[in-house]
This record gives structure tokens, sequence and C-alpha cells, in this order.
């Protein structure tokens, strides 16, 4: 290892190591905070933050990407109140608050990139690409396809990502459908509500989802009440839809996709890892994060083995004169790249990851100054629980749900098992409802080639939301005994 690299990699991680000993010792003696939310401190930071946010949602327009104008505001916003902070000598008191979010914004960093990454690894591998072709090989009708696609995402969406669940079958919709403009707008309206409802039911389906099992808001197997609701939520839309699905049947030229030697293996570990995080949270009492790096440990392993292996196999069959004995390992089976774990890091959505990092910091400051306790008192003070998280999920349609969430356990209002799950899943589906107002909508707008648009989504906006208060209803009769 270089000695320069060496000699600056330990002050980092020193302060790493510092960071939750320095935060429990601080909180002990804080003072209180100061209440800012008249101060020019405050005004400052409510304005860099809306002007932030505005900048990030004009992304599609500017070109600008979402993260530059978050990361800037909450710098700005941080910086802000550690002057005042500092001038009536509490500069501790800020510190404490900004590591208590930088803490958890780090255990949201390490659980995704964990996650993320094995996912590449499996695309590197052709386990979507496999899943796609078989799902065009079966040569069903449009309707049956537009059953099979949002029923699949409806599952895969909670365990993966709805970015990637959601381009997944946007790729078969697509495929399939090539020569029906109409069913490729349907079946993505589909797509998106059944990917939104899919990751509102598991604590591994979406940002705000891990978020309220993270800060411990609800227990793991509690998320597994919303199914009901979020099926709800997915069938009312989508039996409206049907009847105006075309009839006939597509034609697709066939291909041949195999999967590469170890895929099933890295499926299997991907299972073990999430088992691990479970263990961690719900046995040990650790972050969630915590059992995923482990995971990425035995990732990191496995691939050192295929590496090895690989060499031995290919030598062996070229001394042979043979093909490589495994049928599933295609040419250019060495390149190195295919095992490198750190290239699979490095293809995260950073842009995404370091969006959230300034959405985090920047509500949690706005938070630290007093604004969330006064949106707070108004919203859960003066309306009903079950209003207040209506509206909130209503929202999400237009705010991200990751940061609207972030926002409402800054809050910390007093709420009964049945309304957080009751907010969970109002912020998961409440996206549904515009093409722009969740990551697979707007991935799917980008790579249709306008054969879905938000007009084309917003026509059946009124079913989704029929189906937004349906699961509603249903969730307040299936799950009466959390309320």
């Amino acid at each position: 290892m270089n000695p320069l690299a060496k000699k600056s990699a330990l002050p980092l991680l020193g302060l790493l190591v510092g960071l939750p000993s320095a935060a429990l010792g601080d909180a002990e003696t804080s003072p209180v905070p100061l209440d800012l939310t008249h101060h020019w401190a405050g005004y400052f930071s409510l304005v860099v933050m809306v002007s932030a946010y505005a900048a990030a949602m004009l992304e599609e327009v500017t070109h600008l990407r979402k993260s530059k104008p978050m990361l800037l505001g909450a710098a700005l916003v941080w910086f802000a109140i550690s002057l005042v902070y500092r001038q009536h000598g509490q500069v501790a008191a800020a510190v404490t608050a900004f590591t208590s979010n930088l803490l958890a914004y780090i255990e949201l960093l390490l659980f995704i990139m964990v996650s993320m990454t094995y996912l590449n690894a499996m695309e590197d591998m052709g386990v979507f690409d496999a899943l796609r072709l078989a799902l065009v090989r079966l040569r069903l009708g449009y309707k049956a396809l537009f059953w099979v696609t949002g029923t699949l995402v409806f599952f895969i969406s909670s365990v993966v990502n709805g970015l990637t669940a959601g381009l997944l079958m946007g790729v078969v919709v697509v495929a399939v459908g090539r020569n029906s403009p109409r069913f490729v707008s349907l079946a993505c309206i589909n797509v998106v509500v059944a990917t939104n409802a899919g990751g509102s039911f598991s604590p591994l389906g979406g940002i705000s989802t891990l978020f309220v099992w993270q800060k411990g808001m609800l227990e793991f197997t509690q998320f597994f009440t919303l199914f009901v609701p979020c099926l709800v939520n997915f069938l009312v839309p989508a039996l409206a839809m049907h009847f105006a699905v075309p009839h006939d049947t597509p034609r697709v030229e066939a291909e041949s996709i195999a999967m590469r030697r170890g895929a099933v293996r890295v499926i299997i570990l991907f299972g073990v890892t999430i088992g691990l995080a479970v263990f961690s949270d719900m046995y040990l009492r650790l972050p969630p994060a915590a059992g995923m790096m482990a995971g990425l440990s035995l990732l990191q392993f496995f691939t050192f083995y295929l590496r090895k292996t690989e060499n031995r196999i290919a030598s062996s069959a070229r001394d042979a004169k043979l093909s490589p004995p495994e049928p599933d390992m295609p040419d250019g089976i060495l390149e190195t790249q295919r095992f490198d774990i750190f290239e699979k890091v490095g293809r995260l959505e950073w842009d995404t990851l370091l969006f959230f990092y300034g959405a985090m910091t920047g509500i949690g400051g706005l938070g630290f100054i007093g604004y969330l306790d006064a949106v707070s008192a108004w919203l859960y003070g003066q309306h009903s629980a079950t209003l207040a998280n209506v509206l909130i999920g209503l929202s999400s349609a237009f705010v991200d749900n990751g940061t609207l969430m972030f926002a409402v356990l800054s809050m910390r209002p007093e709420l009964p098992e049945g309304q957080w799950l009751l907010v969970t899943l109002t912020l998961g589906v409440g996206g549904s409802l515009l093409a722009i107002g969740s990551a697979p909508g707007i991935a799917l707008l980008g790579m249709t080639g306008g054969r879905y648009s938000f007009s084309s989504h917003l026509k059946w906006c009124p079913v989704i939301l029929l189906g937004y208060f349906a699961a509603i209803g249903v969730h307040f009769i299936v799950n009466s005994q959390y309320f």
C-alpha cells in the first residue's frame, strides 16, 4: 500500500471509529437546541434547501445532476448553524447534531452499497437477461404479459430496489411490445404501480421502508402486514387497465442467453446476506448494515474463488483443445473486471446516493433549527394522524418519498404502530400517482421512446388514486390490531 495513502487513511479511520462514542458522549451533556426559526440563519437555511430541492427537481430540464445543488445546500445550512452556535459558545451541540445525521446516512449508504453491488454482480452474470429471455420465450398474449410482468415486478421489488426492478420489467415490456405502443404504455403504468406497491410491504423494498426499519419504528416482520393493502393498491388499477390492453400476441425474435458460472451461487449468497442483515437487527440489535457488510465479504471471497478456479478450468480446456466443460461459460471469461467487486461498487447510482446525503443532512439541519417541530405541531397536532399521513402520501407524487420519510422521522411524532404502517404505505404507493413521482416512472419515461409518457400515465391517475384509497381502507381493516 502506498505509505502516503496509508498515512492519510489512518485519521479517517479514527474519525469513523470515534463517531459513535463521541455522539453518545456529547448527547448526554449537550444543551437544549436554540430555536432559530425566526433567526436569519433559519430563514437562510429554509431558502437554501427549497432552492436546492427545486434545482434537483429541474434536473431533466437543466441537465444539472441533482446531487450538486443538494450537497451545496446541505453544506451551507450546517455552516450557518455552526456559525450561530459558535457565537453562543455551543458549537459542540451543532457538531453532535450533524454527527447524528451523518451516522444515519452512513448506515443507509452501507446497506444500499452492498445490495446494489450484489445486483450489479448478478447483472454481469446474466441473471436479469436470462429472466427477460425466459419471459419472452413464453410467447404469451399481451393481456397475459400485462399480468405476468406486473405480478413479477410486484414481488421482485420487495427485495430489489425499485429502479432496478422497474428497468428490468421495462426492458421486457419494450422487447415484447415493440409493435404495440398501446401495450407498452399500459404495461409501463402497470409496472410503475406494481413496483411501488411491492416495495412498500418489505423493509428491503425502498428507501422509505429502510428508513423506518433502521430507525426501529417497526420490526422487520411487521412490514409484511402491509402485503394485502399493497396487493390491493396494485390490483385495482391493473383490473381497470386490463380491458384496454390489446388482445394480440406479439412476435418476438429468438435469441440465446446463458447465465455465467457462479450466477446461482451469487443469488444464494444475496439471500444469505439479507438473512444476516435481519439476524443482525432482530437478534443482535446491531444495525442491518453490519449484516450486509458481512455479506459483502462473502461475495468478495466467492469472486476470488471464481477467478482462481476459472483460470484453471480455462487452461485445462485449452490444453485438451476442448470447450470449457461448463455450458454457461461464454467467451472472454478471463476478464478481470468481471470479478472486481470494487468496479461494481463504482457503478452504483452515486448521484442518487449523494443526493440523499444532501437531503438527509439538509432536512436534519432544518429539524435542528426547529422547523420540523413546527410542521409536526401543525400537521399532527391540528389534524388527525390518519389525515396527516394520507396527505403526506399524496405529496410523494411530487417529492421523493425517501426525503419525505426522513422528514417525518425527524419530526418524531408520537404514533401507534398502525399509523407508522400507514405512513409507510402511503409514502410507498403515493408516488405512483404521477409518472415523475417515483424512480421507476422517471426511468421508464426515458427508455420507452415516448410510448410511455407523462400524459398517458396521467390519464389513468383516477384509478390509481382509487387504488391508493382502497389500500388505505384495507389497511384499517386487516391491521386494526395495530391502532
